[in-house]
This record gives structure tokens, sequence and C-alpha cells, in this order.
């Protein structure tokens, strides 16, 4: 019979109760503090039983008063962490004292070992098994957490312990940091993917539709041909450049946006069930412009006077195929998992940015021919962007969804009202823009302008078939040669860390792990493969993941996998309608380069934010971004100032894309001063080059260097399924089991 006067006995049964926390279904819940005056050493301890890990300097010690607790705890028979729901959360023999570490890219520690898997999805997957969880203990906001009046205890500067249920079961955040952080290295996660100014920033937005989410027939379709348009202006606008720099005619153009089209649709039916199966949308990168204008402004190609936009495409297809074979190796050998270890922030930020920077002397000297329809142009997709950005119609945000393709129909049709006014009409000069203008004084001077403004100059829509397939090999055999080669083998290496930073940020935009070592080397490797369909099919560049799908999963809060894929399939069948790339085709090229000026910004803008995974104080981060960055674009003006041929054949915004021919690089070899000479000219492989060697030599830390929290073992033995949202179909994943190293299970 147990001793002790009836009040202590009361008093001790509390204390039991309140230990065990007992389960949150019960309607009723004891108070977790029974009297007061209680001794805030014993609320420590009682958070350290439960596995909870506060970032607070004072609590980082376990008290006297903890242990005494923990002993009497087993001496009951209690196992440490309290009965948390039996059969539920945490094992029995979870060591005592978790391991900490801290979160190289939160920047708050956290526990290694058993943890509540993350919601998945969007607001209709808040629920998973009956358990609501945390990823990496970092709480999602209230607005995730409360279902149907669940109670709340809240830990807040008095160490209270906070609790949250749901419908099917419960679980508690064993090591969810206080709501308020009390260092500057802690980060508070809010929603909407807002920088609030003090470090706070939420990567994971409020989705309207998660990556398994089936939004039905209606929506998808809307969603699927949102979510391209939103993309417009990286997957139609880089033909319009390059095709007439390449001395194409207006016919090429549309042919290849049409094959665009379709290589793109393809590529990412094939990346969204075979690939790291995000949804991301593969097109025609910005990564391969720099090189394709370097090859297509050589001294050969300069000097070809018939043909030459085949003989240069076909130039281009065989470089393209020999690099994409390479991206392909490394995925699918695994090799790609070895180079992720020297891969992080610090390296792809200024190689991201250093892309978009590249082309500043391209990008409004094209755009300036026309500066009636560029200026404008550029100013309305900025306050569509920026001033209009939280308007609403009929509860979208129409303006920051659509910017891009509001303000070219905008545009265009301010283009085609001055056309047809006369605006560009000048007295014996043709608006066909034959030869004889240029041996008339009088239309001489007009018609660059006529050229680059005029809506009817383009002869597309009369030229073009109403149907017509693209089909591999439709310019002819690809040259294989290994000045290109060498090029594009390089420059494939940065498609492929340009992609790694992709595939770590759009995980966090759809709350989900960040894929490890083996998905991304599986990512990797499809897109080589895509890049080979691209050279083979002759789209003037290479296939890679879009580095702005980052921007148009935060714009449109749609992360579904269905939506890409039916998205894909529309832009298959527009290729197949020539009328389709003939229209896009007619695109005046000032109007086209302004459109570029706002997504090659948008690069580098994108290429910076990478940099928030990192100590952005830190002199080590900085100094390397800064001197990566500062080099990357004056090394390549050092080898650009050797043209003395092409100066006088080139207008000024191809000559820096012509030094492979004529740079100081002399080894005896000239396949070898070409491919050398090429490479230093663009801005992102130095920038690359002096990035990697310098962020891997320096000392530092992980938490300041931003290392990438690939999911390791450890986390895969605890919950084999925090991984189910990059597994293989059924079938293919039976097949490829044996394949490890890509991360099929």
């Amino acid at each position: 019979m147990e001793g002790g006067s009836r009040p202590e006995r009361e008093n001790k049964d509390v204390r039991k109760r309140s230990e065990k926390l007992g389960s949150v279904l019960e309607p009723n819940i004891e108070p977790f503090v029974p009297r007061k005056g209680y001794d805030p050493n014993e609320l420590r301890s009682w958070a350290k039983k439960t596995g909870f890990v506060s970032t607070f300097s004072g609590e980082t010690q376990r008290s006297a008063s903890g242990r005494r607790d923990l002993n009497e705890g087993r001496h009951n028979g209690d196992d440490g962490y309290g009965d948390l729901e039996r059969g539920g959360v945490f094992a029995k023999n979870e060591s005592i004292s978790p391991k900490i570490e801290i979160d190289p890219i939160l920047g708050r520690t956290r526990r290694r070992g058993p943890e509540i898997e993350p919601v998945r999805g969007g607001a209709n997957a808040r629920e998973r098994d009956g358990v609501l969880g945390f990823k990496d203990a970092v709480e999602r906001g209230d607005n995730e957490v409360r279902r149907n009046g669940a109670a709340e205890l809240s830990l807040g500067t008095n160490n209270a312990l906070r609790t949250d249920g749901n419908e099917g079961g419960a679980a508690i955040g064993a090591n969810a940091p206080p709501t308020e952080p009390k260092s500057s290295d802690d980060v508070i996660m809010y929603q909407d993917g807002e920088d609030l100014g003090d470090g706070g920033w939420q990567p994971s937005p409020k989705l309207i539709f998660g990556l398994k989410d089936n939004p039905g027939y209606v929506p998808i379709i809307f969603y699927g041909l949102q979510h391209y348009l939103s993309l417009a202006g990286s997957l139609i606008f880089i033909p319009l450049i390059i095709i007439p720099a390449m001395g194409g005619t207006d016919k090429d153009t549309a042919t290849v946006i049409s094959t665009m089209l379709l290589l793109s649709g393809i590529t990412t039916i094939l990346h969204s069930y075979f690939g790291t199966r995000l949804p991301l949308v593969q097109g025609s990168s910005f990564v391969y412009l720099a090189p394709a204008l370097a090859i297509m402004n050589s001294r050969e190609f300069r000097n070809l006077t018939e043909n030459r936009f085949r003989h240069t495409m076909r130039e281009l297809q065989g470089a393209i195929i020999v690099g994409s074979i390479f991206q392909c190796l490394m995925g699918f050998s695994g090799l790609m998992s070895l180079f992720l270890r020297f891969i992080n922030p610090v390296v792809v930020a200024p190689t991201v940015t250093a892309l978009g920077l590249a082309f500043f002397s391209f990008g409004f000297p094209q755009a300036g021919a026309c500066v009636e329809i560029s200026i404008p142009e550029i100013s309305l997709v900025l306050v569509f962007t920026l001033y209009l950005r939280g308007v609403s119609v009929f509860g979208n945000r129409v303006f920051r969804i659509y910017a891009v393709p509001l303000s070219v129909m905008i545009i265009w049709a301010y283009a085609f009202f001055l056309t047809a006014g006369g605006a560009y009409n000048y007295k014996g000069c043709s608006a066909d823009i034959p030869s004889s203008n240029i041996l008339i004084d009088a239309c001489r001077k007009h018609a660059y302008t006529m050229k680059h403004c005029r809506t009817d100059v383009s002869d597309a829509m009369r030229t073009a078939a109403w149907v017509r397939i693209p089909y591999p090999l439709q310019w002819g055999i690809p040259i294989f040669r290994l000045r290109t080669s060498l090029i594009m083998i390089f420059v494939s290496l940065v498609a492929s860390v340009d992609s790694v930073g992709t595939y770590h940020t759009a995980s966090m935009r759809i709350n989900t792990k960040a894929p490890t070592p083996g998905i991304v080397s599986r990512g990797i490797g499809l897109e080589g493969f895509c890049s080979v369909l691209a050279g083979l099919w002759g789209s003037g560049t290479g296939s890679t993941t879009l580095t702005e799908n980052v921007h148009t999963l935060d714009i449109t809060k749609v992360a579904s996998r269905k939506v890409v894929e039916v998205g894909a399939i529309f832009l298959i069948v527009f290729s197949f309608i020539g009328k389709v790339g003939a229209i896009l085709a007619s695109i005046p090229q000032a109007l086209a380069a302004a459109v570029l000026c706002f997504m090659w910004a948008l690069v580098v803008a994108l290429g910076l934010s990478t940099l928030q995974y990192t100590q952005t104080a830190s002199f080590r981060n900085i100094t390397i971004v800064g001197v990566s960055l500062f080099l990357g674009l004056s090394i390549p003006a050092y080898i650009q100032q050797y043209l003395p041929e092409s100066s006088l054949i080139l207008p000024s915004y191809l000559i820096p894309y012509s030094a492979a021919s004529d740079g100081p690089v002399h080894t005896g070899s000239k396949e070898v001063d070409f491919a050398i000479n090429g490479l230093l000219s663009l801005n992102m492989v130095v920038t690359l080059l002096i990035a990697f060697v310098l962020d891997n030599t320096v000392p530092g830390s992980r938490q300041e260097r931003g290392v990438y929290i690939w999911s390791d073992a450890e986390d895969l033995a605890t919950d084999p399924s925090a991984l189910s949202d990059y597994n293989l179909p059924g079938k293919v994943c039976r097949c490829f089991r044996w394949a490890k190293c890509l991360g099929v299970r």
C-alpha cells in the first residue's frame, strides 16, 4: 500500500500525468504546470527528456535537477521521453541526449535522428498518415498547424511547451525552435516567401497545389498554360536573336521556334517521369547562348556567303551533342555525386549571376535599334512585376504571373499601330528592306530602323506551312570538331552547376526534402540526354532546366507535376502547327531583345538570391563572390580586345563573341587556340573556375559556406519514405533497382 497523505499522492499522480503528456486525442488535457512556483530548471529538464532542442544559450547544458528527474522517470518505468503516443512517432530506444548540429542553411540547431516529416504539397496535402510534421525543426507557421481546434501549448520565453494536434493523430515537434530568435544566426520562416529584412525568409510558400495534387480537368489545363506563359520569354525569344545573326531567314526562325517548342515539351515530360521528378520545365537555356554566339561569329563563319545558316547550325549541333554526351555520362555514371561535394551556394551564385551579366553588351544595343518600342516594353514589364504585383483580378495576380506575355501583346499592338500609321515610312524606301535600300543614300540610314521596328517586314506567315513536324537532322548531318566540342564540354559543366542550384531551391519551394546526390546525378544525366536530342533536332542550343522556374513557382503557387506535364503536351501540339511558330517569328527584333533584357536581369537576381543560404556577411564569402564576378567579367574583356579584323565586319554588340579566332593564346594548334580563347571569353566559365577553386581551398565552416543539406543515409534509414516524391515510376524502378548511385529505390 502506498504511503503518504492523500494530497501528496494526488500531487504525485498529477506530476506523472504531466510528464507523460497523454494523448492529444483526449478532449481534456491536464495543465502542464499544476502548481505555482514551479522550478524552471525542472521545466528545462522535462524539455530535454522529450527531445526538445532549444536555441537559447542558457539551455545548452543539462541541469542536475534534470538528471534527477530523468532517473526518476526511468525508475518509474518511463523511457525518458514520456509516452508521446504509444506506437507513435519516437522509438523507445532512442538516445536521451540527442546529437546536436548547426543547420548550415537555416542557421539554427537541429537534432539528428528520427524527425517528423515535413508536410508535402499544398493546402490539400497537409496531413500525412495522421501526423503533422516539421522539417529540420522549423515551424511552418500557425496556419499550417492548427486543425479542428486542436490544443495548443506554446513555448515562449518562459520555456512552456507548445503542442499542436490534428485529426488523425498527434506529434510533438521534438526539437521545435522558439517563436523568436535570440541570436543573429537564427532564421524564422514566414508565409508567402517574403524577406522581412531581418534574415527571415520562407523557402516553402503557401502552395495552391502540391507536387502530387491533381487539380482536375479544367484547372489542370488552365494552370498548365499559365505555367508556360510565365516562361514565354525563355522559351521562344532566343531564336529571334540568334537565327538572324546566323544568316537565317524568317522561315528558318519559325522552324527553329517550332523545334524548340517540341523539344521543350518532350524533354519536360521525360524529366518529370525519369529525372528528378520536380515540376521543372526544360527548354533552350541561356547557358548555351553565349558559346553559340562565340562559335557562329568565328572567322570561318563570318566569311561564309552561301548556306551560312545551315553550316553554322550543323557545327553547333555537333558541339552540343559531344558536350551533352559528356554531361550524360557524368550523371548516369555517378561522377556527379562526387562533383557535388565541391558545389556550394558560394559557387552557384556568382556562376548564375555571370550567366545573366554575359549579355549586357548584347541586350540593349539590340533593343536600342528601336527605342520607340523597346523602352515602353521594358517599362511596362517592370510596372507589371513590381508596381502591380499585388493587384488581383478574379483572385489571380495576373500582372505578376503574365507580366511578359501581357506586356508583349500590348507593345506588339502598339508597334502595329505605329507601322500602320506610317511612323516608319520613308520616301523611296521599301518596307521589305531589299538590298537596293543600301544603295540609296536616303534609305541607308533608315533601313536598320525599318528592319527592327516594323511589324510587316517578316515573311514567315507567308512562307511557313500550316502543319509541319520537326524531325531529327532537319538541317543536315552534324559537324564534329575538336575546338567547338571542347567549348561545349565546359559549358555542360556550367549547365550542371546551374541545374544543381535550381533543383535545391525548387525543392524548398514545394515543401519537400532536398534531393540526394544520386537523385541529382539522375537529373543531370537525363538533362544530358535531352541536350543530345536538342542537338539531333537542331535547336541551336542545349536543353536544360530553366532557372526562371524558381520565379514561376513563387508567383503561380502551383507545383503540381501533372500541371507541368499537361502544359508540355500543349507545347508539342503547338509545335506541329507551323503558323504558330510563324506568328512568334514575326515579333519585331527590338521587342524580343527588350524582353530578354528583363529575363537576363531576372537570371542575375536569381543567381544572387542563392547567397541567402550562406552567411552573407562573411568576409570570406563576399570576397570570393566579388573576386570571381569581377575577374569573370574582366578577363573576357581582355581576351575580347584582340579583334583586329572582326571590328570592321561585325556590329558592335557581336564583337565580344568573336574572340575565339583572334585571342591572345597561341599554343601552336589552331584547334586548341580556338577552344582556349573561346572559353576565356565566356564570363560564366571564367567565373565558375575562379569561384570553384577559391571556395574549395579557402577555409570555412559548413554553415559559413552554406553547404547544401543533401539527405544522407541516416535520414533515409530513419524514414525511407522521406524521398518518396523523387521515386521513379514502379516498373521503371524495378528495372533499374541496381542503379543505387542514381537514387533508385
